[in-house]
């Protein structure tokens, strides 16, 4: 039910802007996880070197299906973005290098920005 909540207010409008990053993160976090898509905020996977075996043709359908649902995760997150803050961050490759430099640059107190 909690997490129904967040999706509606996340639809009306509520996107990052760089100063709600704590509140944006929480509300990114469960709906990433409703998804089922939260091992991509944490985890990456790396594409299986070249080869023509039974075992790398079910590696390469592995890593193609965790890219795709990389993909979405990534939109969502870039979807949920300030206009402003997308160009910012979709040059990311996966979604954890972007949320690990959202984190980065907007989790926690730093120098810069105290």
């Amino acid at each position: 039910m909690a997490s129904k909540n967040i999706i509606a207010d996340l639809n009306k409008g509520e996107k990052l802007t760089g100063t709600n990053y704590d509140i944006w993160y929480k509300k990114m976090t469960c709906l990433i996880n409703e998804q089922e898509l939260y091992e991509h905020l944490t985890t990456t996977m790396t594409k299986p070197p070249e080869g023509s075996t039974a075992q790398h043709r079910r590696d390469l359908e592995m890593f193609e299906a965790w890219s795709k649902k990389d993909r979405c995760a990534r939109f969502t997150l870039l979807s949920y973005m300030h206009d402003d803050l997308i160009g910012a961050y979709e040059h990311c490759p996966t979604t954890k290098e972007m949320w690990d430099q959202l984190r980065f640059d907007f989790g926690g107190t730093s120098i810069t920005r105290l």
